[in-house]
């Protein structure tokens, strides 16, 4: 009777091995599922280079068809500057609050000319210089003596990282921030004299030299179309001027024309509208000729080309300042289908900004527990905001998961706004718990490990109150599309786009 009590023993020994082995690739699926929620990341990887890497992402083989233009950080190797110099975090961070103060005070229906910013913190720097803001490059005007100095045919595009040559452009080039929260266009405009005016790189514009350059008097309709932003006539020439004034004590002042907008060789914008600075009181981004306004305003470049462009316009900002991004304005030629869309609104008290709704946060593939009302209010998208402001029930959740996941690293102290910071000395490689903001209509954007730590720290702050609205940072949209369908009502994103 022994053989049978053997081939009885012998299934049960296959069943036993069948167990362990499904107990094992049981084991080793969850293993990579929660390796899932993780990016593990070189600590050098998120610091910039000395020398500009140029475009990650190849820029669009057919430039006659698309207004796509190169873009950069304000400072670092890809910068106007072109060098190596960038400022201490712990400015840009100040320079930061100064900004989410006029956002929120535009929030609060508060008039452009009453936006002095007294209550901010005065910046140790420059005001300014420290801003961690999207520029690019266009040209403007059309030279009356091709020979002259301001007339020098400047480059506009480089294909490629590591290309060479590039199209030149009539006019002169002007860098400016792009600004989602203005409405007024302006550059440095000869004559700009210390210290009415601050230092820029670029050649200044001068309209005496520009053949297409046109002023506006003061009974015209364009002129009384600033409304706040109007500031009578100049002496003895019944020119319009302009005025805006920003909420840490910077302004600008002049006369308010038109001229040529170049974006690239084949995108031109004849007769565009902006400010002709000869006044100008504070530092602007590291030495920038102005600000490209991007609001929804009728004076800015998206209104003003709207019936060429459709309302559209987008951009990406890369995750260092030594790679370049881009900007396009109109409908971008890539398929509808690489974005995730939510709706896109905006208040009666600031109908300048463009506001979208957080639905929920995502870290490490769990789910805050986040009250919807928290979220209800909506936030502001921002192309000069560095740091993401969310209700503080919120921010504390997402704060509560993020260390919980960082227990491995050493904690460092605070860094202004930024309390939840770490001592990455000697570590080599970090794994950061994914983050996922999900936006309405179940938009779901999974930062890159550039929109997550600012500095070695949580790249979120809390805002004031849960009944305020947020404010999502450029940092946490690096190599993010963010695309801005005005017309449409619609916001998009894609995602390794630069």
């Amino acid at each position: 009777m022994a053989p049978p009590a053997v081939w009885l023993l012998i299934p049960l020994g296959l069943l036993c091995l069948y167990s362990s082995s499904v107990a094992s690739l049981s084991g080793a699926t969850a293993a990579d599922e929660a390796a899932a929620d993780y990016v593990v990341v070189a600590t050098s990887w998120l610091k910039p280079k000395p020398v500009c890497q140029g475009l990650r992402v190849d820029a669009p083989a057919n430039l006659t068809a698309s207004s796509w233009v190169p873009l950069s950080h304000s400072y670092g190797p890809c910068s106007v500057a072109a060098g190596s110099w960038s400022p201490a975090p712990a400015d840009v961070l100040l320079q930061d609050q100064h900004r989410v103060g006029y956002i929120q005070r535009k929030l609060a229906g508060s008039a452009p000319q009453d936006d002095n910013g007294s209550d901010l913190p005065e910046s140790k720097c420059d005001s300014g210089q420290s801003e961690h803001a999207p520029t690019i490059g266009p040209n403007v005007g059309a030279a009356n003596n091709p020979t002259s100095k301001g007339s020098e045919a400047v480059t506009i595009f480089e294909p490629a990282a590591g290309g060479s040559g590039g199209q030149r452009l009539p006019g002169v080039k002007q860098t400016m921030v792009l600004d989602t929260a203005s409405d007024v266009a302006w550059v440095q405009c000869a004559p700009c004299p210390m210290p009415q005016c601050h230092p820029q790189t670029d050649i200044l514009y001068d309209p005496s030299q520009s053949s297409t350059y046109a002023p506006f008097t003061c009974g015209s309709p364009i002129c009384r179309q600033l409304g706040p932003y109007g500031n009578g006539c100049a002496p003895g020439s019944r020119q319009c001027q302009y005025r805006v004034q920003y909420p840490d004590g910077r302004s600008t002042m002049g006369t308010y024309i038109s001229d040529v907008l170049r974006l690239n060789p084949t995108s031109v914008i004849g007769g565009f509208q902006f400010g002709c600075s000869h006044a100008v009181q504070g530092h602007f981004p590291n030495d920038t000729a102005g600000i490209m306004a991007l609001g929804r305003g009728a004076q800015s470049l998206v209104s003003q080309t709207r019936l060429t462009y459709g309302g559209v316009f987008s951009y990406c900002l890369p995750r260092t300042a030594s790679y370049s991004g881009f900007f396009v304005l109109g409908v971008p030629r890539v398929a509808s289908s690489r974005y995730v869309l939510t709706p896109m609104f905006s208040i009666r008290q600031a109908p300048m900004l463009y506001l979208v709704r957080l639905q929920a946060i995502v870290v490490a593939g769990q789910t805050l527990s986040v009250p919807p009302a928290v979220f209800a209010p909506g936030s502001v998208v921002d192309s000069r905001t560095v740091i993401t402001r969310l209700p503080p029930t919120a921010y504390s959740a997402l704060r509560a998961a993020f260390r919980a996941r960082m227990g491995m690293y050493r904690a460092a102290p605070p860094k202004n706004q930024l309390d939840t910071c770490y001592d990455f000395r000697g570590v080599r490689r970090v794994t950061l718990p994914k983050i996922t903001l999900v936006f309405d209509h179940s938009a779901a954007v999974e930062l890159d490990p550039s929109g997550i730590l600012f500095s070695d720290c949580l790249a979120f702050a809390p805002g004031s109150d849960d009944r305020a609205m947020g404010v999502i940072g450029n940092v946490q949209l690096q190599t993010f599309e963010v695309l801005y369908n005005v017309a449409g009502a619609t916001m998009g994103f894609r995602g390794a786009a630069c």
